[in-house]
């Protein structure tokens, strides 16, 4: 059985990826911006959230970006974090001690404002 770390994705524009060349960079790097944003939210809270029995998956919360920088995947990333699934959802002997499902919650209520914010800053 593969083990694989546990992540959650950001995507920034999803939408507008196929209008995205008829857009100013000043728009993108807004987007850009936005994303970046949301994402270190996502892992500060996750950070402060998690369970901290070794502080390993503390520690070991990142994010990669792709599609440009319009995508972010926060969470753990190495098949050695492929416990923090367990400590997510919990198993038959253990409740669910979430960190990364409520952390994204949190700032699905603040991306969009944030997306606002930044095109309307270029805008201006």
């Amino acid at each position: 059985m593969t083990r694989s770390g546990m992540t959650v994705e950001i995507v920034g524009a999803d939408r507008l990826k196929a209008q995205l060349d008829d857009l100013g960079e000043d728009i993108v790097g807004a987007l850009r911006k936005a994303v970046k944003e949301s994402a270190e939210a996502v892992k500060a809270d996750t950070q402060r959230d998690v369970a901290r029995d070794s502080g390993n998956l503390h520690d070991e919360v990142d994010i990669k970006f792709k599609d440009d920088d319009l995508t972010a995947m926060v969470g753990w990333h190495n098949d050695s974090e492929y416990y923090a699934r367990f400590l997510e959802y919990g198993t038959r002997r253990a409740e669910a001690r979430p960190a990364l499902r409520p952390a994204l919650e949190a700032e699905r209520a603040r991306y969009r404002a944030r997306l606002t914010e930044e095109v309307r800053r270029v805008l201006r």
